[in-house]
């Protein structure tokens, strides 16, 4: 395997200028579906680089429960430096399962909250709460999805603004963006160098409802307004993977993005521009990280069988 083993751990850094292009030269929605593919493959691919490290640590310690045949010197050499990275591959692979894993748990432990919370509701899809405190994001799940506002927030907003509000959160429901904002969420948690990734798939999947509101309403200024009011006054939403109307971030940008033209349609960008040629880097970073993860794997797979007596 050699130094290949450890490609997958740092080449998320080649998505690093697609990220910040994809927010400004792309439509919404190809940005995100994009930056997400290429998060969750990279993730993927740093992991299963981490187990395989991970392995060799693991059999030079005493007592370890793994056979003895994987400590032999033919094993141990397939990874450079296999001491050292060999022992560390063990607490960095133990802290990403537990991140994600809590991250999971807080995901699914807020939807539960919030789907208990609205049981005693009539089973509409909107569920509009008599509260004090201004906020509104999409519930997805539960039987049915829903759009949850507050009474303090609508109370904010003009007829059209408050439109422009529930054609918003449908927008997030419909295209499913709390799968894609969990995704790059664990992504992020798996490679740090993959935090780029996530802060821009949460500011292209606003653009993407953003934009679909914008249709549905048919006035780009009235979403405008709703979004730079809802972020005025409301908190937020409950838990990162959650879309909403205000989410934390670049409102400003976003305000401007609506009142403009309608971004262009593109499957996938030419490669004669600076968004084209990052696109394709990410592409190929993502390939090589592929495969290198792939070789080493079946790479460490044939070293410990015949390394393992029968």
């Amino acid at each position: 395997m050699g130094v290949f083993v450890f490609l997958p751990l740092v080449l998320p850094l080649t998505a690093w200028p697609v990220a910040r292009l994809a927010e400004q030269r792309l439509h919404p929605r190809t940005a995100t579906r994009l930056l997400t593919a290429v998060a969750a493959v990279m993730a993927l691919c740093s992991t299963v680089c981490l187990a395989l490290v991970m392995v060799v640590g693991t059999a030079q310690l005493p007592g370890n429960p793994l056979p003895d045949g994987w400590s032999d010197p033919e094993v141990r050499a397939a990874v450079p430096y296999d001491e050292v990275v060999g022992k560390a591959a063990i607490p960095a692979l133990c802290a990403v399962l537990m991140v994600s894993v809590r991250a999971l748990w807080r995901h699914a432990r807020v939807r539960r909250r919030a789907h208990r919370a609205l049981a005693g509701l009539r089973g509409t899809g909107v569920a509009v709460l008599p509260d004090d405190v201004p906020y509104a994001y999409a519930l997805p799940g539960g039987g049915r999805d829903r759009v949850v506002v507050t009474t303090a927030l609508l109370d904010c907003l003009e007829p059209a603004e408050r439109r422009a509000l529930f054609a918003h959160e449908r927008a997030h429901l419909a295209a499913r963006h709390h799968r894609f904002l969990l995704a790059v969420r664990l992504a992020a948690l798996a490679n740090p160098f993959l935090r780029p990734l996530r802060t821009a798939v949460s500011y292209t999947a606003e653009r993407w409802a953003d934009e679909e509101a914008a249709k549905v309403v048919g006035d780009r200024r009235a979403v405008a307004t709703a979004i730079g009011k809802a972020a005025l006054v409301s908190r937020g939403t409950p838990v990162a993977t959650l879309a909403g109307l205000a989410a934390p971030g670049p409102v400003p940008r976003r305000v401007a993005a609506l009142l403009g033209p309608a971004p262009a349609v593109r499957t996938w960008p030419s490669l004669f521009t600076s968004v084209g040629l990052a696109a394709w880097a990410a592409a190929a970073g993502t390939a090589v990280s592929a495969m290198s993860s792939a070789n080493s794997a079946v790479t460490m797979f044939l070293i410990l069988r015949a390394a393992t007596p029968l």
